[in-house]
Formats: structure tokens, sequence, C-alpha cells
């Protein structure tokens, strides 16, 4: 058996007969639907696998199929030979609070990982988890049924926000060729990821929208999403990163400012950036943090208030940001 992480954690999936599988707080597609693909492997490989996440499955994902198979709450303190936590930087990101004694495997593609399992497989060039557990079906030698390709084609088009997103790469579409020749349906995924709102959410897309203000050198957008916005339409939850894509996609911006609304004077900042404009850098600035290109912060203060000096201050930080850090394949023409 070769000694690198994904080779050890065959040797391990294969020693073991009862595994859990769990994911970040607020799980995304990639984790949801890779930890389905994983559970569906292990069941060819007779093993008996449970999905047991702290947080409930947000929309649109929540509509996959097999979907049921995923439990709420908290994986006891025994009963299992191991537990695989998939995109958790760190036990804690998971929400599980009996994890001290098992054998814990750790799979993720995020550079912010602690390396804190028995395993740790981090491959930071993977574009989702999916892409790096087909690699792994691929060495338990399992059969890529369509249940487990369209798993894993939804997990990384999820990720890759249908490959339009920076992390996507040739490895990405290699992999997404193997799966729909082994019965994955793009089609389905589409439907499922991107053509599922409610007449609700395309309102609440128009009230956001309807905020939209550009910063005078027109690299920075900024919208909003007040309490009210959703209370009028009843939505207590919604998917929204569609909404903050629409406004990356305008010409000549390069970071997007989504400010909701918590409470009164209260907002959480969703950056969105591309480029070489770093998000986390900004992020950190107000107290937050989070990736190159997706990260956030909270702020409070009088909301015209806000509007006016921060767009300022995040402009003022992209011209002066560490550009040392930012990899050579977000390389283009920067106006800072």
């Amino acid at each position: 058996m070769e000694n690198n992480p994904a080779s050890l954690i065959v040797q391990k999936i294969l020693e073991s007969q009862r595994i859990a599988i769990t994911s970040h707080l607020r799980p995304d597609g990639d984790s949801i639907c890779t930890s389905l693909a994983l559970a569906f492997m292990g069941e060819l490989l007779a093993k008996e696998v449970e999905i047991i996440n702290k947080d409930k499955t947000p929309f649109p994902i929540n509509n996959v199929p097999d979907i049921d198979k995923i439990k709420m709450g908290q994986i006891p303190a025994q009963g299992f030979d191991l537990v695989i936590l998939l995109e958790c930087a760190n036990v804690s990101r998971s929400g599980q609070d009996n994890l001290d004694d098992y054998f814990k495997i750790n799979i993720d593609h995020h550079h912010s990982n602690d390396y804190y399992a028995d395993i740790n497989w981090v491959d930071q060039e993977a574009s989702a988890v999916g892409e790096m557990v087909y690699t792994l079906g691929e060495k338990l030698n399992i059969e890529f049924t369509p249940r487990i390709t369209n798993h894993l084609y939804c997990a990384i088009v999820s990720d890759t926000g249908s490959f339009q997103f920076s992390n996507t790469s040739a490895r990405s579409f290699d992999v997404c060729h193997k799966l729909i020749e082994h019965g994955a349906s793009s089609i389905q995924t589409a439907e499922l990821l991107f053509n599922n709102n409610s007449p609700e959410k395309i309102k609440l897309l128009g009230n956001v929208l309807s905020t939209l203000q550009m910063n005078p050198r027109g690299n920075i957008a900024t919208i909003t999403m007040f309490k009210k916005f959703q209370d009028s339409l009843q939505l207590k939850e919604v998917d929204t990163e569609d909404i903050t894509t629409l406004a990356r996609s305008i010409k000549g911006v390069r970071m997007v400012l989504f400010f909701k609304e918590i409470e009164n004077n209260t907002f959480r900042v969703s950056l969105r950036s591309k480029g070489r404009a770093n998000a986390a850098f900004v992020a950190e600035h107000f107290g937050g943090g989070g990736h190159i290109h997706a990260a956030g912060f909270t702020v409070k203060g009088k909301y015209e208030e806000l509007l006016k000096e921060i767009p300022e201050k995040v402009d003022q930080l992209l011209k002066k940001q560490p550009k040392g850090k930012i990899p050579d394949k977000y390389k283009e023409p920067y106006p800072f």
C-alpha cells in the first residue's frame, strides 16, 4: 500500500465496518453530495455508513435524491470504527462534540485546514472534495453507479459555480467527463441547482438588485438585503449566492459587498471577488476572514454611513493588498 493520504484512507476504510461521515456547519452542495456518494461507495463495500450533520441541508441541495439518508444531530461518543470529516478545517467546524476518542479522517481542499486528524488529506488544487472522493473511488476499485456519479458531479458543479469560479481546473473537467461517462446527468444537475427557484426568491432577487450601487471607479459594487425584504415574502432561509454572482458579473467589478441586515444597525457583509482582488485580506481588516474570492465580516452602524465608509476603505485596501499572496493562476490586467 502506498504511503500517501488517499491510499492510507483506502486502507482504513477497508479495515473498518461502521463508518460515520460528517461535514461542516451550514453544509453546502460539495460536502452534502460528496457525503452521499461516499456513503454509497461504502455500502458497495458492505460497510455500514451513516451521515450525521449538525446543521440541516440548505436549499436547493435539500432536493437532491437520497437526502433523507442524512441525519441531523450529534455523532454518539462510541459505536463507529472511524469518522470521516469533509471540508472541516478543524473538529469544531463540524459542530460535533463527541469525536475525541475516534479515529478521524480529514478530507478537505481549503488552505485553512489545521491537519488535526489521524489521516489528513488536504488537496488545495482540487476544485471540490467531490473531485477528491472520485479519486478515492478509483483506488477502492468500486463500481461508479449513476447514483454515485450524479452526487459527485453535483458536488463539483456546485462548488465551481457551474465551472465559473477560479477553482475550476483541467482536472475538474476531466473528472466530470469520467463521471458523465459513468452515467451522471449534467441536465438533471443543472435543473436541480439552477432552475429550482420559487417565485418569492425571484422577487427577493429584484428587491436586492434594486439596491445596487457602484463606487466612483466602478470596481466595487454594493447590494443589500434588508430584513423587511425576506419578511415581506415570508422567506426564513434563502440561498443568495446567485444574487452576488449577478452583481459580480458587471463589467469592471472586481469585488461585491453584499450587506445582509441581521438586526437594527448590524450587518453581515459577504465579499465575493474575482481576479487578484483578495477578499480574505479585506475581511481580515474588519475582523472577519475567508478565502481569496469569498470572505465576510460583521459591522455595526447606521446603514447610510456604512454604505459610504466601507466601500471607500475596501478600495484603499485593494490598492495596497499584498500581491505576493495571490496565486499566478488569477493573473489578469488589474485596475489598481
